[in-house]
Protein backbone atom coordinates (compact mmCIF):
# COMPACT_ATOMS: atom_id res chain seq x y z
CA UNK A 1 0.00 0.00 0.00
CA UNK A 2 2.84 2.65 0.86
CA UNK A 3 5.34 1.60 -2.42
CA UNK A 4 3.59 4.53 -4.44
CA UNK A 5 3.47 7.00 -1.65
CA UNK A 6 7.46 6.19 -1.26
CA UNK A 7 8.10 6.42 -5.18
CA UNK A 8 6.16 9.72 -5.11
CA UNK A 9 8.55 11.01 -1.88
CA UNK A 10 11.63 10.12 -3.67
CA UNK A 11 10.33 11.63 -7.33
CA UNK A 12 10.05 14.87 -5.15
CA UNK A 13 13.47 14.43 -2.92
CA UNK A 14 15.02 13.56 -6.55
CA UNK A 15 13.71 17.39 -8.26
CA UNK A 16 14.58 18.93 -5.25
CA UNK A 17 18.47 18.31 -5.61
CA UNK A 18 17.66 18.45 -9.65
CA UNK A 19 16.53 21.99 -9.26
CA UNK A 20 19.13 22.89 -6.43
CA UNK A 21 22.03 21.32 -8.77
CA UNK A 22 20.84 22.80 -11.91
CA UNK A 23 19.48 26.09 -10.95
CA UNK A 24 23.18 27.68 -10.52
CA UNK A 25 23.44 26.30 -14.23
CA UNK A 26 20.76 28.08 -15.29
CA UNK A 27 21.24 31.13 -13.93
CA UNK A 28 24.58 31.88 -15.24
CA UNK A 29 23.34 30.73 -18.52
CA UNK A 30 20.38 33.66 -18.27
CA UNK A 31 22.90 36.08 -18.01
CA UNK A 32 25.02 34.71 -20.73
CA UNK A 33 22.11 34.57 -22.96
CA UNK A 34 20.91 38.40 -21.90
CA UNK A 35 24.47 39.90 -22.60
CA UNK A 36 24.28 38.21 -26.29
CA UNK A 37 20.97 39.31 -27.28
CA UNK A 38 21.77 42.59 -25.79
CA UNK A 39 25.24 42.86 -28.05
CA UNK A 40 22.77 41.72 -31.13
CA UNK A 41 20.07 44.46 -30.30
CA UNK A 42 22.97 47.01 -29.90
CA UNK A 43 24.57 46.05 -33.64
CA UNK A 44 21.04 45.69 -35.08
CA UNK A 45 18.22 47.00 -35.53
CA UNK A 46 13.98 45.82 -36.82
CA UNK A 47 13.23 43.52 -37.98
CA UNK A 48 14.65 41.07 -35.29
CA UNK A 49 15.20 37.39 -36.07
CA UNK A 50 12.82 35.58 -33.86
CA UNK A 51 15.22 34.60 -30.77
CA UNK A 52 15.67 38.69 -30.42
CA UNK A 53 12.61 39.38 -30.91
CA UNK A 54 11.15 37.14 -28.16
CA UNK A 55 13.50 38.08 -25.95
CA UNK A 56 12.63 41.79 -26.42
CA UNK A 57 9.75 40.78 -25.68
CA UNK A 58 9.77 39.25 -22.22
CA UNK A 59 12.18 42.51 -21.16
CA UNK A 60 10.16 45.22 -22.62
CA UNK A 61 6.87 42.93 -21.57
CA UNK A 62 5.09 43.88 -24.97
CA UNK A 63 4.02 41.85 -27.98
CA UNK A 64 6.64 41.44 -30.37
CA UNK A 65 4.43 43.15 -33.07
CA UNK A 66 4.07 46.50 -30.73
CA UNK A 67 8.30 46.86 -30.25
CA UNK A 68 9.23 49.95 -31.49
CA UNK A 69 12.61 51.50 -31.92
CA UNK A 70 12.02 53.77 -29.01
CA UNK A 71 11.95 50.73 -26.78
CA UNK A 72 14.91 49.07 -28.31
CA UNK A 73 16.77 52.73 -27.56
CA UNK A 74 15.38 52.78 -24.00
CA UNK A 75 16.58 49.41 -23.13
CA UNK A 76 20.05 49.54 -24.87
CA UNK A 77 21.06 52.58 -22.52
Amino acid sequence: MGARRIRREQRQVDAKLSRRRNGILKVKERARRDARMLDIVKKGQLPYTPPVLSWLSVRLDKPGRLITPEDVKALTK
